[in-house]
């Protein structure tokens, strides 16, 4: 028994970790006086990170370094990508992203590869990535944890990063844009939630409860979890049968492999499997807490909605 805890401990850290995977508009010029709008009054600024660390910027970063796929996509979104000189082997998206200098993986940033970029911002988020902060700020350089767990939450760390690199009104605009598409697809999905579950691990089984972004998506896209515990939570296929959802949602990434869901041992009692209500969902764009979240809740309500999305 003591075996299985440690076991699941430990998945649950590496899903934590992995899930954080699952994070342009430059310079302008005014129109009116023909000079650039970006004032060096705005700086320095002081930014409140997700770790609650006061982190004063003393200049517009020119060299950013992101640590996390998630804020490499906020960067983007915001039109920073031609500063963006450092970034991890697994940030994606946008497609530009791929050439630009890779400084380890997620997990474990290579620190002398970041210092030979000679960032002046580095963006990482928390957990795993704790404990390089305090290395990094001795390199000279401003560190910014971003690790938002809600879809508010997001909205203040987009706000956040916009701050950080001179972008604030692109931050604001991004911002109101994810909120309105947000919104739109509550006003459609409204009335009775759908319960469901969400698979994002099956070897052993990991789910996710309250008070994690996962969780909020699914509520937004008018869905009820029927899970109730808090974080990411081992379950067993007991549980899952008693528990039926209506709808069975799985993370197809790199952390799972859904397609055999249909033929697990016991899955056929569930309710959604006899109803083929079955639905893969791309891992990034639900696990990053990044602006594609939007597409992210799109998906998860079309799975729980279908006749609403269907017309």
């Amino acid at each position: 028994m003591e075996a299985r805890n440690r076991i699941r401990r430990w998945v649950a850290l590496a899903l934590t970790a992995a899930l954080a995977l699952g994070v342009l508009a430059g310079c302008g010029a005014d129109e009116t006086t023909g000079t650039d709008t970006l004032s060096e009054a705005a700086f320095p600024v002081t930014v409140t990170d997700d770790t609650g660390r006061d982190v004063t910027i003393a200049a517009r970063p020119e060299r950013i370094v992101s640590l996390a796929p998630a804020n490499t996509e906020i960067v983007a979104e915001l039109g920073a990508l031609d500063r963006l000189v450092g970034v991890t082997a697994y940030c994606d998206y946008p497609e530009a992203v791929v050439g630009i200098e890779k400084v380890g993986d997620f997990m474990q940033p290579n620190l002398e590869a970041i210092v030979a970029l000679d960032p002046d911002l580095v963006l990482v988020t928390t957990g795993v990535q704790a404990e390089i902060v305090g290395q990094l700020e001795a390199l000279g350089a401003a560190v910014v944890a971003i690790d938002p767990q809600t879809l508010d939450a997001l909205y203040v760390s987009i706000g956040t990063v916009g701050e950080a690199i001179g972008e604030t009104a692109a931050a604001d605009e991004l911002v109101e844009s994810m909120r309105i598409q947000i919104e739109d697809i509550g006003e459609q999905v409204e009335g009775a939630p759908v319960t469901c579950f969400l698979e994002i691990s099956q070897d052993p089984l990991f789910t996710v409860g309250s008070g994690t972004l996962l969780d909020d998506l699914i509520q937004h896209a008018g869905g009820q979890n029927v899970v109730t515990d808090e974080g990411y939570v081992a379950y067993s296929v007991e549980q899952l049968v008693a528990a039926d959802p209506d709808v069975y949602l799985a993370t197809l990434g790199s952390m799972s492999d859904p397609s055999d869901i249909i033929g697990r041992p016991g899955y056929s009692n569930l309710s959604a499997v006899a109803e083929n209500r079955v639905h893969l969902l791309d891992d990034n764009l639900v696990s990053r807490p990044g602006p594609r979240v939007v597409e992210g809740v799109r998906l998860i309500a079309e799975a729980l909605h279908p006749d609403v999305f269907d017309q």
